[in-house]
């Protein structure tokens, strides 16, 4: 049933107040540094590592995990969860190789790194690329797959649940990136209690309708009834290899995913440049610790409701929302919950969706107003660009709102959207960054062909199926036979993450020998001074490390 209760409404309320009211007394903490623009955007030093690592998990997680990671679940399983127990080792090494080089160097922005390591070119290219980036894909996909979340929960019309959520985040957003780093501890503690409580109930479920008891039994019907969603490699005959394609989930494209994402990402990294080297790892790692749960929350719920609609357990009209779109799984699913318990979870999905919002519009205003608009008018003073920065925010939210309906999210799959669509400039910008950190001689030019180029081979291996028959590639799992619409034709079409492995090598071979060309004309690049000791991490964060690629080796020897 699409409506909340009076008990759900009093549960979100008081979400709704804690945050809200938390947020204020932040903000008035806070007031007498907002005329900085350092202190606006990145909370320079007041983040303590609790609040980085919450941060990090609030602003990652949101509408693209617990609505489109679950309809994931409910049609491919638990081999979705590899991006997020994947993100958890990609985590430390983020920790220990890249944030060390951010902060010895004082880098704040992405587009700042590139300034420093290449030049300005590179770096308002790629300023320009983020944002659309970050509005048309990112920003537009949690809004949109929110506003099905919570319409489909509470029947409220989808617009008004769109104009809502965009609100809300604002005003969160407003407040600048101390007002979201504090407000995030709260919005991952309702996410978590509400994500669990969803998945004790659903998995609970499981077992009622099929003579079991309690979430034990439950796990292991779904394991029996739904087996094939239990592995954690999938096989190239399973329908959805084009999107999790074997192996290279291990060894290809999910490494750029992740690293690209965790390490080179001004909405990510964000939270941990405005702290001291220790405070953001410690940070970082309980963000890693947090990372290895997320499945607990976001993957098995769509699973269980794979399991319930396969057993007819919801009415007609859920069957036939789940026939259309997976993605509906998890506002199905939360409509069997109890009164209150569905306004808790209600609450967690929210501050999900709120709390990515929020941080991505932060590093929106971010970008364009210290890598843009600052660059075109430097004389600017520090309270305009905050006031920009604020301006900012609110323009590309109302983009949001307006265009997100029609991009075609809900067709692909909202997981599959955003991860696609990404993956167009992962690589490029991934070879930039690795090669730009670790390779002195690694000249601007090359930044550009990776930039530029990167994007390129990204669409050329995109729409190469459709005129090149690439059946060769079939048997060593780098192609998916895909059958059209009028169930005649056949492409071999290659996965996303091995396009993305593609695209990844040949940026390194083309910067590697545009940079060899440019160093014989003379052309001497100074690169970041990059040595041993910056790399050395204390013991508890190296105890904390092994512990992390301890559970992830047990989790995939147990599920291959």
């Amino acid at each position: 049933m699409k409506s909340l209760s009076t008990s759900d409404y009093v549960v979100f309320f008081i979400y709704f107040i804690i945050v809200a009211t938390y947020g204020i007394w932040v903000y008035r903490r806070k007031r007498h540094a907002d005329a900085t623009s350092k202190d606006y955007f990145l909370a320079e030093g007041s983040l303590t590592w609790w609040a980085i690592g919450a941060s990090l998990i609030a602003s990652n997680i949101s509408a693209e995990q617990f609505v489109a990671m679950a309809g994931n679940g409910f049609t491919m399983g638990l081999a979705v969860s590899a991006y997020e127990w994947m993100a958890a080792l990609t985590l430390v090494i983020v920790a220990v190789f890249f944030i060390p080089v951010y902060l010895k160097n004082k880098i704040f922005t992405m587009p700042q790194f590139l300034h420093q390591r290449y030049n300005s070119t590179v770096a308002m290219v790629m300023a320009v690329f983020w944002l659309l980036l970050y509005i048309v894909v990112n920003l537009t996909s949690i809004l949109y797959l929110g506003a099905i979340a919570v319409n489909g929960i509470s029947g409220i019309n989808f617009t008004v649940c769109l104009v809502a959520l965009a609100f809300f985040a604002v005003i969160i957003t407003l407040g600048g990136m101390k007002v979201i780093g504090f407000t995030d501890v709260i919005q991952v503690f309702f996410l978590i209690l509400g994500g669990l409580v969803t998945t004790y109930i659903a998995v609970s479920l499981v077992a009622d309708h099929n003579g079991g008891k309690g979430v034990f039994d439950g796990i292991k019907l779904m394991a029996s009834k739904a087996n094939d969603h239990f592995h954690m490699i999938l096989k190239k005959e399973n329908p959805s290899f084009i999107d999790l394609p074997g192996l290279s989930v291990l060894l290809g494209g999910m490494w750029i995913v992740n690293l690209n994402y965790w390490g080179c990402n001004q909405y990510i990294t964000q939270r941990a440049l405005g702290a001291n080297l220790k405070t953001a790892r410690g940070g970082i790692l309980f963000a890693a610790f947090l990372k290895l749960m997320m499945p607990l929350i976001v993957v098995l719920p769509g699973i269980a409701a794979y399991v319930l609609y396969k057993d007819h357990v919801f009415d007609n009209q859920a069957m036939n929302s789940l026939h259309e779109n997976a993605d509906k799984s998890y506002p199905v699913l939360l409509n069997l919950l109890p009164a209150g318990f569905k306004g808790l979870s209600f609450a967690a999905l929210t501050a999900a969706v709120v709390a990515s919002l929020a941080g991505k519009a932060n590093s929106i205003a971010t970008i364009f107003t210290l890598d843009i608009f600052k660059k075109l008018k430097p004389e600017t003073p520090d309270y305009k660009l905050v006031t920009v920065g604020k301006i900012t925010v609110v323009a590309a939210m109302i983009i949001g709102v307006v265009i997100s309906p029609f991009l075609g999210i809900d067709k692909k799959g909202g997981f599959t959207f955003i991860q696609e669509y990404t993956g167009f400039f992962s690589p490029g910008i991934f070879a930039m960054f690795i090669l730009g950190f670790f390779w002195k001689k690694t000249t601007s030019n090359a930044a550009l062909f990776a930039t530029i180029g990167g994007f390129a081979f990204s669409v050329f291996f995109k729409f190469l199926p459709k005129f090149v028959n690439l059946a060769f590639l079939y048997p060593f799992g780098f192609a998916k036979q895909v059958v059209q619409e009028d169930g005649v034709t056949k492409l071999y079409e290659i996965p996303f993450l091995d396009r993305m492995g593609f695209v990844f090598i040949i940026c390194v071979i083309g910067m590697w020998i545009i940079s060899m060309i440019d160093n014989a004309r003379g052309i001497t690049p100074e690169g970041f001074e990059v040595d041993r000791s910056m790399f050395k991490t204390s013991r508890s964060f190296a105890i904390g490390a092994l512990i992390i690629c301890g559970i992830l080796v047990a989790l995939y020897a147990s599920l291959w």
